[in-house]
């Protein structure tokens, strides 16, 4: 929970020389750590606030390209100024932390928490997110991404890790670092296995974390689009579009539709695969028919098939939440 405002710490004067970079923040402890960085809380001794921190590991202090990712998600996400997107409050450089970027500390849990509580069968945690919370969620998602298409960034990594729901009901969408801005060059390539053992020193199995499985899926495929797998150029909304169709699924069925025993398969099941609509794998959870065609549609491997814009599909889902709940 955040602290309670003290009202006497509103009231000091700003110091004659008010400190900067890390040195402006104090309480400072580790929150999470990945391959690449790590989230700190901290308090901000001049606003007096307690804020997150994100930077780089040490060891990539001097990487080109996570400088690269970690200052776009800063930028991009500084620019997207929504009730679904984090207020990002400084971004810094110095010796002792690297590039990082201050933002608004937000409470909750990742989506992909409480679906894996949700495999597991646990009632309290089924309780607080039926079928109805899960529409609200995925649609409160969408409207982030619409907002952000409207002004011409394409998220490209929507996945329930980064759809982060908050103990007051809001729905944040984060990691905006691989985001693709119109206007820019395209930097989309062709993936495959061998792009990806870079970043994977384990067994496939750690790339395709199931549901009920432990642990996070660090840069898992399972939510790309046929598109960003070929490396297609001119990518737009509509990849967006079928990453929400597979959050979507998994959010319904509590399955993840195109998981493959390796890297390759999950691929091949993205790209050529067809999948049972979610109904058939968990018949007795409440999915209508219209949810199955929502989802089914939104998964269509041709751009052009599926919803064309995030607006249509935020309009479906809204009217599929408002029935949920009531078969």
């Amino acid at each position: 929970m955040e602290p309670a405002i003290i009202l006497s710490g509103t009231d000091p004067d700003l110091p004659r020389n008010p400190p900067v970079g890390h040195k402006r923040y104090s309480n400072v402890r580790e929150m999470a750590r990945g391959a690449t960085a790590q989230l700190r809380s901290a308090f901000d001794t001049v606003i007096g606030r307690t804020v997150a921190i994100k930077s780089l590991l040490p060891e990539q202090f001097r990487n080109q390209v996570e400088r690269r990712r970690l200052l776009r998600e800063a930028r991009v996400t500084a620019q997207l100024q929504h009730p679904g997107t984090v207020p990002v409050y400084d971004i810094g450089d110095d010796d002792f932390w690297g590039v990082y970027f201050t933002m608004k500390r937000i409470s909750g849990e990742n989506l992909f928490e409480a679906l894996k509580r949700i495999a597991r069968k646990d009632e309290p945690t089924t309780a607080a997110y039926p079928l109805s919370r899960r529409l609200e969620i995925v649609a409160d998602t969408c409207q982030a991404l619409a907002y952000a298409h409207a002004r011409g960034v394409i998220h490209r990594d929507v996945k329930p890790e980064n759809i982060w729901v908050g103990n007051f009901g809001e729905v944040v969408l984060l990691d905006w670092g691989v985001a693709k801005v119109w206007g820019h060059p395209d930097d989309n390539e062709p993936i495959s296995r061998s792009s990806l053992a870079s970043k994977t020193s384990a067994a496939d199995e750690s790339q395709l974390q199931t549901l009920t499985g432990h642990g996070q899926r660090p840069g898992t495929p399972l939510y790309m689009s046929p598109e960003q797998i070929d490396g297609m150029r001119g990518i737009d909304e509509r990849t967006d579009i079928f990453s929400v169709g597979v959050v979507l699924y998994e959010a319904l069925a509590i399955r993840e539709p195109f998981r493959g025993r390796t890297i390759d398969e999950t691929f091949d099941n993205i790209k050529r695969g067809d999948v049972p609509p979610p109904s058939e794998l968990t018949p007795n959870a409440g999915i209508t028919a219209e949810m199955d065609a929502v989802v089914m549609k939104a998964l269509r491997k041709r751009p052009g098939d599926r919803y064309q814009t995030m607006r249509d599909l935020i309009h479906e889902l809204k009217t599929l939440a408002r029935t949920a709940d009531t078969n």
